[in-house]
């Protein structure tokens, strides 16, 4: 079967050809892979591409170590959240208050030049924000749009008080365009054309300059069936909401263990999607758990604490699980 290659993927391809750095070329790989057309005619392509990423990426050397720092985040926490926007929306401010991170934050525009990560407590979870340079006129540098590609959700802010719709229609086209999407796609993939669905929340900050609230309206009529709409003024400081807003976002449950005759650790959490079945858990906990459990007890979403329940057992928030190996 051809593989039928994409315009986009045969530029992306052009630019790997001509990339200097390693990172460049890792960048400019990962193009590659998310463009390309899913099919069975470009299975050995997609193999052969995965290849060379996994062997560059081994290829960095620790005088590479400076340059990752900004250009590639690791994930910590339950996920990874890259809060993008356009200049001067406030984003730099909103990670400073939510984490302990101190990015750049200033009244002029283009104040951030690189990514930042944070951690966000929430209750007994914590989550990365990656604050990231504003997107403006000019297309995003490739190590930009690598750190969207690979968070597991996006913030989208913009200002409240400076034609907050325009600015919301710039960075979904933005995404569009890089086949980065926001919620979840109501129409089947495009093998040609394939897209990174992402779930997002459309934060307007500067709350406090619309206090009719009759931008924030425009905004939730025109894009919130696609995305929840938060407005929020992060120069208060008082971002308990958003906390919670992000976490609901991110579809995830925690599920606690506890040993035979011993009480749960309610301390730190497994982390897992919706709908994750026990088995799923035990493998979370150990590789070996979801092959040689023999049993499990669940406290919380059974009709019974305690009550025995089968491998397909679909979790709930706030379950205990006693597994029994």
């Amino acid at each position: 079967m051809p593989a039928n290659l994409t315009p986009q993927y045969l530029e992306a391809e052009r630019n790997f050809r001509a990339a200097k750095t390693t990172q460049e070329k890792i960048a400019w790989l990962e193009e590659m892979l998310a463009v390309m057309p899913k099919h069975k005619g470009t299975d050995h392509l997609r193999a052969d591409l995965r290849t060379k990423l996994a062997n560059l990426t081994k290829s960095l050397d620790k005088k590479s170590a400076t340059a990752r720092s900004t250009t590639k985040i690791e994930k910590a926490g339950a996920a990874q959240v890259a809060v993008i926007g356009p200049p001067n929306t406030g984003k730099s401010q909103i990670v400073a208050a939510l984490t302990n991170a101190k990015p750049t934050v200033a009244a002029y525009p283009y104040t951030t030049q690189s990514a930042t990560p944070g951690m966000m407590h929430y209750e007994n979870v914590q989550v990365q924000l990656v604050d990231t340079p504003p997107l403006g006129e000019q297309p995003p540098e490739w190590w930009l749009l690598n750190i969207m590609r690979r968070a597991d959700a996006l913030l989208i802010v913009v200002d409240i008080s400076q034609d907050a719709l325009a600015q919301t229609d710039a960075l979904l086209t933005l995404l569009k365009e890089k086949h980065i999407g926001v919620g979840k796609s109501e129409e089947p993939e495009d093998e040609d054309s394939p897209v990174s669905y992402k779930k997002a929340l459309l934060i307007a900050n500067k709350s406090d300059l619309d206090p009719g609230g009759s931008s924030l309206r425009d905004l939730q009529e025109m894009y919130g069936e696609l995305l929840p709409v938060i407005a929020v003024n992060a120069a208060s400081g008082n971002l308990d909401e958003l906390r919670k807003q992000i976490f609901q976002m991110l579809d995830v449950i925690r599920v606690y263990t506890k040993t035979p005759g011993s009480k749960p650790d309610m301390t730190e959490p497994i982390i897992l999607e919706r709908g994750s079945t026990l088995e799923m858990a035990a493998t979370a906990i150990h590789k070996s758990f979801g092959q040689r459990m023999k049993y499990a007890r669940v406290w919380g979403s059974g009709k019974f604490d305690g009550v025995v329940v089968k491998r397909d057992h679909v979790l709930q928030d706030g379950d205990i699980i006693e597994l029994h190996v």
